[in-house]
């Protein structure tokens, strides 16, 4: 079981992240991650990092199905496996409408289907095979990696609900998923693991975001406009539906429906933040970051707060859940 750290770590430039991840290997985190919405992108912090510290293994978390086109996404996982051979992983999801049409400029349709041929898709090209299919969601003709890595990256799946965590069982080497407590972890291990061939063993990553010994309320009031507009989106809010979150969330759901923000804000509970947030002393969040991991989780990936004013300060603090 790993505990990692998700990349750029606050505001600091990229171009300063070298002795931080030098720094975190030397706390004995081993696992770095890095998603893409509209900051920077997945693939640069993460071959940065591998690069400059070989103890790191790197994956995505998540890169979009439908941001990059088949043979262009294979050819971004190859290079990073090539960068980091053995030490990679390749996490990736159907995102949201928001990210793929809205910013992208791409038709965010089939999402499932879309992430099934894109699974499908790339456990061939990365296996160095010709591929010319005719998908559900789209077409390839003669592909062909001309540089195939040596050791091909693990595959892992963005799922919150059962459709998705199947397809992560059966069909990637795991899942990743966030804006759960330790008890949803439990409910998502469950519905992974039962859906997984007879000895296999699916990987579970599980995105948190940890605050260590700050002002509750100060965490509280920096959660609730993150919660509020995530858990608006509909996949998030039909997750949480079928994690069983509705009395907490519908009084949020009502009001950013009626296009009352500040009301939806306001309507974010404590409980809910405490929920979802890891927050309080370094002791508490570390008793929190093992409850997700005996709930199942094979890795937790720590998301240090925005706004935070020195996010290495925070994983400092948490130096005993690393180096273990």
């Amino acid at each position: 079981m790993s505990v990692g750290v998700t990349l750029p770590l606050g505001d600091l430039p990229l171009h300063r992240h070298r002795a931080a991840v030098v720094e975190l290997a030397d706390l004995g985190v081993r696992h770095l991650w890095a998603g893409e919405a509209n900051g920077l992108d997945a693939i640069v912090p993460l071959a940065a990092a591998a690069a400059w510290e070989p103890r790191m293994h790197v994956g995505t978390s998540i890169l979009p199905a439908f941001t990059r086109g088949p043979g262009v996404l294979a050819t971004t996982a190859a290079a990073l496996a090539e960068l980091a051979p053995g030490r990679t992983a390749i996490g990736i999801g159907a995102s949201s409408p928001i990210v793929v049409r809205d910013w992208n400029a791409v038709e965010h349709t089939q999402p499932y289907q879309r992430t099934a041929d894109t699974v499908t898709f790339l456990r061939s090209a990365l296996r160095g095979e010709r591929v010319s299919a005719s998908y559900d969601t789209f077409d390839v003709t003669g592909f062909r990696l001309d540089r195939p890595p040596a050791v091909p990256p693990s595959i892992l799946v963005a799922a919150l609900r059962p459709r998705m965590l199947s397809l992560a069982a059966r069909c990637a080497d795991g899942a990743i998923t966030t804006w759960v407590a330790p008890s949803h972890t439990a409910q998502v291990s469950g519905e992974l693991r039962s859906s997984a061939p007879a000895g296999a063993a699916p990987r579970l990553v599980v995105w948190v975001t940890v605050a260590p010994d700050t002002d509750p309320e100060l965490v509280r009031h920096r959660a609730r406009p993150l919660i509020a507009s995530y858990l608006n989106v509909p996949a998030y809010a039909a997750f949480h539906r079928w994690l069983g979150n509705d009395e907490l969330l519908e009084p949020v759901w009502r009001e950013w429906a009626a296009g009352r923000r500040r009301e939806a804000l306001a309507a974010v509970s404590d409980d809910l933040v405490d929920q979802l947030i890891i927050h309080g002393s370094a002791d508490h969040c570390m008793e929190q970051i093992d409850a997700h991991l005996e709930a199942g989780a094979t890795d937790v990936a720590l998301t240090v707060q925005p706004g935070t004013d020195d996010p290495m300060a925070a994983l400092r603090r948490l130096a005993d859940v690393f180096d273990r």
